[in-house]
């Protein structure tokens, strides 16, 4: 048996869950979240406690089983405490700022890089090389800090680009000098 699977996902106070097939709705302070889980599964709120069961033990369902408790207890954590990914912007003159509801990235192109901001999400810019992508949505965040991650992917020589916080760069050494 799963062992994510098993545990029920608790939930908690000022967190309303409801169930509708098996689309989950789950409201909580920092927004609403729906999904349409997997109708092999069997998912029943029982007081404050969401348990999901499997039918059998096939492969598929083992497999299963374990993502959809995950996906619903993201969802718990997301309208309570919420998700954030920081990304930082490393280069001579690589910077970025937010105009309005747009961020704008200087990043050695011939032009700026404007990237809207979805309306789920928030983006801030503490600092010229510190970007922070936040929301509810686990799924949404981290797609979000991809794309904007992908407009200049960290370069193994000199490590310039965005890169998330905690990744860590392996750098390359340079060509070699000629007779040494």
């Amino acid at each position: 048996m799963s062992r994510i699977g098993r545990k029920p996902v608790v939930v908690p106070a000022g967190v309303e869950v409801s169930l509708n097939g098996h689309e989950l709705t789950v409201k909580g302070p920092k927004g609403t979240l729906v999904r349409t889980l997997n109708s092999k599964m069997d998912i029943a709120v029982e007081g404050n406690e969401i348990i999901v069961t499997r039918p059998n033990d096939e492969k598929e369902n083992r497999s299963l089983h374990g993502l959809t408790r995950t996906l619903i207890a993201n969802m718990v954590i997301g309208v309570t405490e919420g998700f954030k990914k920081e990304l930082e912007v490393n280069g001579v003159g690589y910077r970025a700022a937010k105009e309005g509801k747009n961020l704008v990235m200087i990043l050695g192109y011939s032009h700026k890089v404007i990237m809207p901001e979805p309306e789920n999400l928030t983006i801030e810019v503490p600092a010229p090389n510190k970007i922070i992508v936040s929301g509810a949505d686990k799924e949404a965040v981290g797609q979000l800090a991809a794309e904007i991650r992908e407009k200049r992917l960290p370069e193994p020589y000199k490590g310039k680009g965005i890169k998330y916080v905690d990744e860590v760069i392996i750098r390359k050494e340079g060509k070699a000098g000629k007779g040494k």
